[in-house]
């Protein structure tokens, strides 16, 4: 995240915050990032539970610093220093589900430890099932992701203006986030407030708290990340079929994959209130009601646990490899994965080529930070959740240790050598900058750079 600073004093220079860690006090060096690291190919641990180990005790910070050993540090111990209550992971080995754990309080009040079987809101992981559901009725004729959207809509359409005049807003456009639609993301509803209909959140009618969803650029020529076209997307599955969603997803995707334990159901059915995880917020304060509701359930809605999660990666894996029976054609699939512009396939992220190639994505709704990647050709890969908003850099760190296990090609940390500095360059980054109310102090100690916090000990 770019953070805007103003420095009362020295040279003018930028300064980014990621967070834990992104500071390293190091003795006469200033360190700049040369490359990615090459995994380590370790022989890999003889069994599920060996595997699991490892990973539970092989968390490491994202970026190393060349020669320099930081030790490794396990699951527990960072959900402590983070101040996640819970975390839940499902690994895929072979082509199957190697392992799923969890760790922590699902609920800190009741003292409700987490399981496999904890239901987290996916969040923004909602997406590639939503486009899995729109490729699923593409297959059979049902919709076509290339076609005008409003030749299919029936209780709303998109408005025209001079950018939809040039080019249409289509299926495949609104899942890639390339139709050139407005509002990026929702934050939900707490309990005990009124809850919009889909058409109401599309036109921001009351009580919708997001804005209008409109197009303002022209389909086709900018990637933008848009949960407000999932949402039209969302209603144009309801229009074509006459199902809601949510019974529409359940029906064509989540029963013939087995997700047994997941829904887009919202609210949260009460019969499934106690499998939920309580989500909290960066103070460790529980969100107000123990969650939000998500009526742009395309966008945000899914309710499932790291192991049925999982299921729906192993589907598109088996699609890919054209097995028989497979929830979609092997070209869609492949259609799937193929990069559209910023990075991104329908509904999913795309990295990788050959054996590295991995469709991915992350999640973040109130109080819940999730993420996943797959292997497209090994049949290998990872669902991280957690019931934190805290809980994205630990997500990171678990995928990161669990492609070190495996040997995941493609994933690794980052590896900055150390450089010496002259006095006098070192010398340019002292002074006293502003980051939003925090106030930081550099100065030079012989060989080394020391950053004080407002009137905290130099380090």
């Amino acid at each position: 995240m770019r953070t805007s600073i103003r420095r009362r004093s020295g040279p003018a220079v930028a300064a980014t915050h990621s967070g834990r860690r992104m500071i390293q006090g190091c003795a006469g060096v200033i360190v700049f990032l040369l490359a990615f690291a090459a995994p380590l190919h370790a022989q890999l641990p003889a069994t599920p539970e060996a595997r699991a180990a490892a990973v539970e005790r092989g968390l490491q910070p994202p970026i190393l610093v060349e020669g320099r050993d930081t030790g490794l540090s396990s699951i527990t111990d960072r959900m402590a220093e983070l101040g996640v209550p819970a975390v839940s992971v499902a690994v895929i080995h072979d082509g199957r589900i190697d392992w799923a754990r969890a760790w922590g309080l699902a609920d800190v009040e009741t003292g409700r430890e987490a399981t496999p079987e904890t239901l987290f809101q996916a969040a923004s992981m909602s997406k590639p099932l939503a486009a899995l559901l729109a490729l699923v009725l593409a297959d059979e004729g049902v919709v076509s992701i290339d076609a005008d959207v409003n030749e299919s809509l029936r209780s709303w359409k998109v408005p025209a203006n001079e950018f939809t005049a040039k080019q249409p807003v289509t299926l495949r456009g609104l899942l890639s986030h390339t139709a050139g639609v407005t509002v990026h993301g929702f934050p939900g509803y707490a309990p005990g407030t009124e809850i919009p209909t889909p058409v109401q959140v599309l036109d921001a009618e009351p009580p919708t708290n997001t804005a209008p969803i409109r197009v303002d650029t022209e389909p086709g020529t900018l990637w933008r990340y848009s949960g407000g076209g999932y949402t039209i997307a969302q209603q144009m599955l309801e229009d074509v079929t006459g199902v809601p969603y949510a019974t529409l997803l359940q029906q064509r995707v989540l029963e013939p994959l087995g997700m047994s334990s997941s829904t887009s159901e919202q609210p949260l059915p009460a019969r499934l209130h106690e499998r939920a995880a309580t989500a909290y917020r960066s103070n460790g304060s529980a969100v107000r009601g123990r969650f939000h509701t998500y009526p742009e359930m395309a966008a945000a809605g899914l309710w499932t646990t790291p192991s049925d999660y999982a299921r729906f990666a192993l589907a598109i894996q088996r699609s890919l490899r054209g097995e028989a029976g497979t929830i979609l054609k092997r070209e869609t699939a492949e259609d799937m994965l193929t990069h559209i512009m910023g990075s991104y396939g329908i509904g999913v992220a795309v990295a990788g080529a050959g054996d590295s190639l991995r469709f991915s994505h992350g999640g973040a709704n109130a109080g819940y930070r999730s993420n996943f990647v797959a292997f497209a050709r090994s049949g290998a890969g990872i669902v991280v959740m957690t019931n934190s908003d805290n809980g994205a850099p630990l997500a990171q760190e678990i995928i990161l240790a669990a492609a070190r296990v495996y040997g995941w090609p493609g994933i690794a940390h980052q590896v900055i050598t150390p450089i010496a500095l002259a006095p006098a360059t070192l010398d340019e980054y002292t002074g006293t900058y502003h980051v939003a109310d925090v106030e930081l102090t550099v100065t030079r100690d012989g060989d080394r750079l020391m950053l004080a916090q407002d009137d905290g000990e130099p380090l």
